[in-house]
């Protein structure tokens, strides 16, 4: 496959991996899964101690549909408990990882106390090679200048983009977050050819150009690698930043306790994130049942289990997502399996609205539908009465609210009222989006 210049460059990172007939793919995931259970059960307290209250045991799994039925989902809730009574690192840490700890990182804490995240210098260096993979799937090559708009901190993401561009051996620019007009420069000055961050965030650059005078389609940024958020495999918001910026998106990551999480990822075709399940086994299934399967093409909550980690392995773990599956050939010529529109949203996020379930990423869907609406809008949430009641909040020309009332009423399926603010009236978007406005 030829870039701009001509060049000649491979279609695959490793053409056999991602290849591979699917039935022999599934197994080798049978047998790391069976091989990661008796670790798990043998080497981590936390899991013995899990595992032995469901009454279960890993001699009993002997197909994948066996370790779905019966391995016990883990939770964040969970994580959250061990690490509190085990500090720092909780039970499901081992002692002597292996070539020890290379990397100490964790969540933002927003909640309370950060979760730790401890990953072993060998986890450190496969997830590398894994994320070099996820970035050529989405079209990173050599001679390419990344450009990384992900904070670098205890927030783990950044990290997985300075990773794989390395890997892969492309010229990297780790700037992070800094001010929006100055990340805009320096992609003209350095002649940045994929930019990475927040899909809110790549939609929020967009005014901030438009406002001082910067034709993003005609510069020099080919393909964005958006994640750390719902949205970026949506079409409406993929189509919206895909337009304004003149470039191919990509949607990658799935969650900070899935690391390496490049292993959900979208190739150039645009036809969703593909799943490295032979490096994270992804499973959908029942949002009330986890150990009840889905179909292919059924929502359902997403769970995760790493295959090789030795490091805080997570063995059916529920970040509490939703998605569906789809297993039908891609363009691309990968065979791993796809979620056609990436994570959905987060099962706790949904809004029941006079009976109808609601996520933020379907009104964003609605929102990006509408040309000339600003890029940030707001979900107020009240109960006047018995029941809940929404209004989405836009900037935009007040002539513009049937026509957003018209989309929010198709995508959703009810009627919500719409507000249409002046331009500058809600936050920027600076790295994730808050959306939701609860005065319940």
């Amino acid at each position: 496959m030829a870039d701009a210049d001509g060049r000649d460059w491979p279609r695959y990172w490793d053409a056999e991996r991602e290849t591979r007939d699917p039935a022999e793919r599934d197994g080798l995931i049978l047998e790391r899964v069976q091989a990661q259970l008796g670790y798990v059960y043998h080497c981590l307290p936390f899991y013995r101690r899990h595992y032995d209250a469901h009454g279960f045991h890993p001699d009993q799994v002997r197909s994948l549909a066996d370790f779905t039925a019966k391995v016990p989902v883990i939770t964040k809730a969970m994580l959250v408990a061990d690490q509190a009574e085990h500090s720092p690192f909780g039970s499901y840490t081992p002692e002597r990882p292996t070539g020890g700890i290379a990397r100490i990182h964790g969540s933002s804490g927003t909640s309370g106390t950060p979760t730790m995240y401890a990953v072993s210098r060998g986890d450190w260096d496969r997830a590398g090679e894994v994320h070099a993979m996820a970035q050529w799937c989405a079209g990173v090559r050599p001679d390419d200048v990344v450009q990384v708009g992900f904070p670098f901190g205890l927030f783990f993401g950044g990290w997985g983009v300075v990773q794989g561009a390395e890997r892969i051996g492309a010229t990297l620019f780790p700037i992070g977050i800094t001010d929006s007009v100055r990340h805009l420069e320096l992609i003209e000055r350095l002649g940045s050819t994929v930019f990475s961050a927040t899909p809110s965030y790549a939609v929020h650059l967009l005014s901030v150009a438009e406002k001082h005078g910067f034709d993003l389609r005609a510069n020099t940024v080919a393909h964005l690698l958006v994640g750390g958020e719902p949205g970026g495999s949506l079409p409406g918001t993929r189509r919206v930043i895909e337009d304004g910026w003149g470039a191919v998106v990509a949607d990658a990551g799935s969650t900070s306790e899935m690391y390496p999480f490049q292993t959900n990822v979208g190739c150039e075709a645009g036809t969703g994130t593909h799943l490295f399940t032979d490096e994270v086994f992804t499973e959908i299934v029942d949002a009330d049942d986890p150990n009840a399967a889905v179909p292919a093409g059924t929502r359902g909550a997403v769970v995760y289990t790493h295959l090789w980690r030795d490091s805080q392995p997570m063995i059916r773990f529920a970040p509490g997502d939703e998605s569906y599956l789809a297993d039908d050939p891609c363009p691309c010529g990968r065979t791993y399996p796809r979620l056609p529109e990436g994570v959905l949203g987060r099962l706790d996020d949904m809004l029941v609205i006079r009976g109808a379930n609601i996520y933020p990423s379907a009104v964003d869907t609605a929102v990006r539908s509408v040309p000339g609406l600003g890029p940030e809008f707001r979900i107020r949430v009240t109960r006047p009465g018995a029941l809940d009641e929404m209004t989405v909040e836009a900037e935009g020309d007040p002539a513009l609210q049937p026509e957003l009332e018209a989309a929010l009423s198709r995508v959703l399926g009810i009627r919500v009222p719409a507000v249409l603010l002046a331009p500058g009236t809600l936050p920027e978007t600076t790295f994730k989006a808050r959306r939701v406005v609860d005065e319940r």
